[in-house]
């Protein structure tokens, strides 16, 4: 294999990785009902297919491991994708958690975060429960369930998608967190 057959390999496999991560975005933002994300990304996607395919197509024939890097390129792309997607964790969900007893105090400690929480009384095998419902953005599911988690080892909770939701109940100004929540120090 020369340089020009390395080169362009890397080339084909970076591009594939973009377009079918773009791809998994495309096919979320669908389920999700975003037409708009959805309609964008569609057109990009195919716009990078129809180079990558033409580019390869060129060359398989003299060059098969262009093919190689093809296929590599979608196989990491479709890993990138799904890494990709619950990174930017579009949507909502419900957490509902059934706790035996302490449920008002569960509740605090999330709605202290700035989340809504509603208590439903409710009968279990093993007798009374309360079920802690609380819907929030994908982003901050593992925030409540470290919550639940610290305040009642061993809960049963439930988390599901929310299709639509009227609105969450959140602070205007939410404290900044991550890179965001880094102060400059003088």
């Amino acid at each position: 294999m020369d340089w020009a057959t390395l080169g362009i390999g890397i080339i084909i496999f970076c591009a594939r990785i973009v377009d079918v991560s773009m791809g998994t975005m495309r096919v979320a933002s669908i389920i999700q009902g975003r037409s708009r994300a959805a309609f964008v990304l569609g057109f990009l996607e195919t716009g990078m297919w129809v180079f990558i395919i033409a580019s390869v197509l060129h060359r398989i024939a003299e060059k098969p491991i262009v093919g190689i890097f093809y296929a590599l390129g979608f196989s990491t792309g479709n890993v990138v994708g799904i890494m990709l997607e619950r990174r930017i964790a579009y949507g909502n969900m419900v957490v509902r958690a059934f706790v035996p007893s302490d449920g008002e105090k569960i509740a605090e400690a999330i709605y202290a975060q700035g989340f809504g929480v509603t208590l439903f009384p409710g009968q279990g095998v093993k007798g009374p429960v309360t079920e802690v419902c609380i819907v929030c953005r994908r982003g901050e599911l593992k925030q409540i369930i470290d919550t639940i988690e610290k305040m009642w080892p061993g809960a049963f909770y439930v988390t599901e998608p929310a299709g639509t939701v009227s609105g969450i109940d959140r602070p205007i100004m939410q404290p900044l967190t991550g890179w965001r929540g880094v102060h400059k120090r003088k």
